[in-house]
């Protein structure tokens, strides 16, 4: 179940505190005085977690091709120190000199919300809240990349799973769909998708599960992907504002982003405690996604003829959705 917190008016304070504070109207692109300031900003704010250095500073820096980078990552101990980690993350550079509040400081501001109460009431692993740095063009899928660079240099060991979070602060538009938030990669492990069933509702937010497959790797879940680690990549998709200087901290869900932290929180929570043993993309995940698709698009479905019942059924569903939400 989901960790008792605070008042959720509290929560989504602190959740708007930490947008406003890192999405500032310059941006945080690589290379720039923003994205320095960012980098500062971020640093003091794990200071003042409590959660501890995942290295012998929160700074990781790194470069590639003689430009210079910064990841940044802490710690929430787990009961068990001895066992390999969860990793929670999400990149706070930006694409162009604009706040990026969606894009991505709210996905931080979730982090470091989860990361505080899993320091606070341990997990049954240590968590490790991975701020990645040159997820944005040109550094999508580069060498140069903060996920792929932390997984391959910086990471200290083994990887018991990686929740990624990107674009998880606004509403969708469509009638009815404004709390919904899509997550890929439960076919990576059965146990992941035996978790996500396990949930208790959480108002304010609902998830809709699908092959990552039908979308590609949208962010930085791409390395643990490619590495074979089981993860879960949380996502709203695009929207109006996405890239652009209008995706401000006052056009954010602050409520959903709160119970969105719930549902991170306790997934984490539940994984800790499962054998991750695969087999990898080796099963069907079609009754899950297929029901969780009903429960959401059920008014959709209905109106356009559409059943759901097999694979090509919710691929066929898919295709339709990538049109209206411009995954």
């Amino acid at each position: 179940m989901v960790h008792p917190r605070s008042d959720p008016n509290t929560t989504e304070a602190r959740l708007r505190a930490d947008v406003h504070a890192l999405a500032r109207p310059e941006g945080r692109r690589v290379g720039t005085t923003g994205h320095a300031a960012a980098v500062a900003w971020l640093n003091k704010r794990l200071e003042a977690s409590g959660l501890d250095p995942y290295g012998e500073t929160y700074a990781l820096p790194y470069e590639v091709a003689r430009a210079r980078f910064v990841n940044l990552a802490a710690v929430a101990p787990g009961r068990d120190r001895g066992v390999t980690p969860i990793v929670l993350g999400a990149h706070y550079d930006t694409a162009g000199d604009w706040p990026g509040a969606d894009d991505n400081a709210a996905a931080v501001a979730i982090a470091l919300e989860v990361g505080a109460r899993l320091r606070a009431d341990p997990a049954a692993r240590d968590v490790v809240v991975a701020l990645f740095d040159a997820e944005e063009p040109p550094y999508f899928h580069s060498a140069a990349m903060g996920s792929t660079r932390f997984l391959h240099d910086q990471m200290a060991g083994p990887v018991h799973a990686a929740m990624i979070l990107d674009l998880v602060g606004h509403e969708l538009e469509e009638p009815g769909t404004s709390d919904l938030t899509f997550v890929t990669g439960m076919e990576s492990d059965p146990d992941l998708e035996r978790a996500i069933a396990s949930l208790p509702e959480v108002a304010g937010t609902r998830l809709v599960t699908a092959l990552n497959a039908y979308v590609g790797d949208l962010s930085d879940h791409h390395a643990f992907r490619l590495a074979r680690i089981p993860y879960l990549f949380f996502t709203c998709g695009r929207w109006r504002h996405y890239h652009r200087s209008t995706d401000t901290p006052d056009r954010l869900a602050y409520g959903k982003m709160a119970a969105l932290a719930d549902v991170v929180e306790a997934l984490i929570r539940d994984v800790a405690d499962r054998v991750l043993e695969g087999p990898w993309e080796g099963y069907d995940t079609t009754p899950t996604d297929a029901r969780l698709m009903r429960a959401a698009f059920g008014p959709f479905l209905e109106r356009s003829g559409l059943r759901l019942e097999t694979r090509d059924d919710v691929a066929r569903l898919v295709g339709t959705l990538l049109e209206r939400f411009a995954l």
